[in-house]
């Protein structure tokens, strides 16, 4: 029988560290085109346990897994700081931008590595393709130049290190692909003050047997359009997704130009925060399969390439990515709300075939399973999100009790949900937690249209969206109303901070290597995302005032707590510094705990473990929640009245 206890305080068998096993991530799925038919599956793998290092993964012939890099050799590439498409492999040969140094490595079919670009150069590279053709790599580089923003360039690369520029003058360059026969490669460009989810061109130049490259020419520029994702079939036709329609919808070449393919209301396209996605791909025999997302649920299908018709898979999964082709089943790294994301092969019937396991939780746990839920907003507006009720088998609440509510702020701020089993939020609700996993205006998967609400309102809208779906699950008696914290890491983050700063929505929030200072990170954020702050919220400078949370400390009063990595370059550590000694200053009660070796986003298992639980110590503390297991130290200033500990920031 189920015990009688108060929400949040009950126990559960989802440890932390069962959050940081689930960091363990799949990514930059690629196939061998020279090796036997149905095999020759490689992949991205990151290491928690082994601080955050990235190894690439193969598929043996008997269905086995291999590293095929020891310790502390890691693959990571450093372009636009988030990396991406970080190796290429041909008949057993990969290589790889080395994490340590942003080098290209050769890794031989014996195993041995050697340099192929000069480690000492401090030249990043990303998006790695192999020319088969003519023996070299086709690379994505960005060349540092002092003070100044550093260059971007397509280049091509010898195995011997020499260089070729092929397409350079934009400020950004993305997915270089190869036609089938070679004699073709096209690219993504984009210049300031465009994000690639806003708009981006679409280039080609003609390659020469004997390695002459002709000369770039623009293929498809739409106006007020955003390209992605560009692919051939086996026979050389050129196929792109495009959202000129107000959804990213599948388009091919015609000899006048390009025309819609598919007419979904879905999105075959995600935002390029990352190099190396892939929605699309072709079977050898030109079966078009493809991913799509509508109202928050991704699908699996195939695309007739004469109508344009799209036909789901019947598969067990609702959220999908890396789509590519293994013999003649598309693979993907696949999930549900109640199995972690995994690398899948599908048969024709949808029959999934596990290729890499992924870190699940305990049996004993009892998962929340996500409700898609739509609420009214401001401005007569709805937003999006999952709902995610309380779950135990051993615990109940109490009946005139309502759990507190978690808010969770996705980054970006383009990003979405996911309906992918999250260890994070069963972590949650497994402790009496309610959760609602919010896809504010300017999320991705409703439409170019939804994905264009945040411009000029950042700070605003999200806020908006934050504070109606708290009320809305009020008024459904699905919360307490009293008792609303927010989460949110990067953009989330910054969200997290208006919403205590602007509101009185919340009792109290956590940010990840959130935003205080618009100002200051406009200076100092890195080059991809420097213009960013003008299309979400405007050029002048009383607005980034207006919309900083350290602007206006003196309106936040309820406790803080906020967790940095020291090495961010995206989130300089100084704005989480800076604002919580403002909120110390003045009375508020703070935590502030850094990770010297951790960069946007924290990939060290014993890290995440430390953030989690100090994120529940930090709720439990200033909610008088009694914990059901030991909460750990965390040094919470202004708070002496709760027992402050002793240990403070992480150094």
């Amino acid at each position: 029988m189920s015990e009688i206890r108060a929400y949040g305080s009950w126990p559960s068998p989802i440890r932390a560290a069962h959050v940081a096993a689930a960091g363990r991530r799949f990514t930059d799925l690629a196939v061998d085109p020279a090796a036997p038919a149905g095999e020759g599956l490689y992949w991205l793998e990151s290491r928690p346990a082994e601080a955050g290092r990235n190894t690439i993964m193969r598929r043996t012939a008997d269905g086995g897994v291999e590293s095929l890099l020891a310790a502390p050799t890691g693959a990571r590439s450093a372009v636009h700081e988030y990396g991406g498409g970080a190796f290429t492999v041909h008949a057993g040969v990969v290589w790889f931008v080395d994490a340590a140094d942003q080098a290209i490595r050769q890794r031989d079919t014996t195993g041995a590595l050697r340099a192929v670009t000069d480690p000492a150069a401090g030249v990043n590279h990303a998006d790695l393709q192999y020319d088969a053709v003519r023996g070299r790599l086709i690379a994505v580089v960005e060349t540092p130049r002092g003070e100044t923003e550093p260059r971007a360039t397509i280049e091509a690369i010898t195995l011997e290190g020499e260089r070729t520029v092929i397409a350079e003058g934009h400020d950004f360059y993305a997915s270089p692909r190869l036609s089938p026969d070679g004699s073709r490669l096209v690219w993504l460009a984009w210049s300031h003050p465009d994000m690639p989810w806003d708009a981006t061109e679409l280039w080609q130049a003609e390659l020469a047997a004997d390695g002459g490259i002709g000369a770039p020419r623009c293929l498809w520029a739409p106006a007020d359009a955003s390209l992605f994702g560009p692919l051939f079939d086996p026979a050389g036709r050129l196929y792109i997704v495009c959202d000129a329609d107000d959804w990213w919808n599948i388009h091919r070449e015609t000899a006048t130009g390009f025309e819609a393919l598919t007419r979904e209301r879905a999105e075959f396209g995600q935002p390029q925060w990352v190099f190396g996605q892939s929605t699309c791909a072709f079977a050898d025999d030109g079966t078009l399969y493809a991913l799509a997302t509508r109202d928050g649920i991704w699908q699996l299908g195939r695309v007739d390439t004469v109508s344009g018709a799209f036909t789901p898979l019947p598969t067990v999964a609702d959220f999908f990515e890396h789509l590519h082709v293994l013999g003649e089943r598309p693979v993907a790294v696949a999930a549900n709300a109640a199995m972690p994301k995994q690398i899948l092969a599908f048969a024709a019937d949808g029959t999934p075939e596990v290729l890499r396991a992924g870190d699940g939780l305990p049996d004993t746990a009892v998962l929340s399973r996500p409700e898609a839920v739509t609420w009214p907003t401001a401005d007569g507006d709805v937003a999006h999100g999952l709902f995610y009720p309380p779950a135990s088998a051993d615990s109940v609440g109490p009946a005139d009790e309502r759990p507190p509510l978690i808010l969770k702020c996705h980054g970006g701020p383009t990003g979405a949900t996911s309906t992918a089993l999250d260890a994070r939020i069963q972590y949650w609700t497994s402790r009496g937690y309610a959760l609602l996993d919010v896809n504010y205006r300017g999320s991705t998967g409703y439409g170019r249209a939804y994905r264009g609400k945040l411009g000029g309102a950042w700070g605003i809208a999200d806020v908006e969206d934050c504070v109606h779906g708290a009320r809305y699950l009020a008024e459904r008696d699905a919360i307490d109303a009293d008792r609303v914290l927010i989460s949110g890491s990067s953009a989330g983050g910054y969200t997290v901070l208006c919403v205590l700063t602007f509101t009185d929505i919340a009792a109290a929030g956590a940010s990840y290597y959130g935003i205080g200072d618009l100002t200051r990170l406009m200076a100092s954020t890195h080059k991809f995302e420097s213009r960013y702050l003008k299309r979400l919220i405007g050029e002048e400078e009383s607005l980034l005032v207006a919309r900083s949370p350290l602007a206006h400390a003196d309106r936040l009063s309820c406790p803080v707590l906020f967790l940095q990595g020291l090495r961010d370059r995206v989130v300089p550590p100084d704005q989480a510094e800076t604002m919580a000694r403002a909120l110390a200053d003045r009375g508020v009660p703070v935590a502030h705990v850094t990770f010297p070796e951790e960069r946007h986003g924290f990939r060290d298992a014993d890290n995440i473990v430390h953030a989690i639980e100090a994120e529940r110590s930090f709720y439990s503390r200033v909610l008088a929640i009694p914990a059901a297991e030991p909460p750990i130290e965390l040094t919470i200033a202004n708070v002496d009245d709760l027992g402050a500990s002793a240990t403070g920031p992480r150094t």
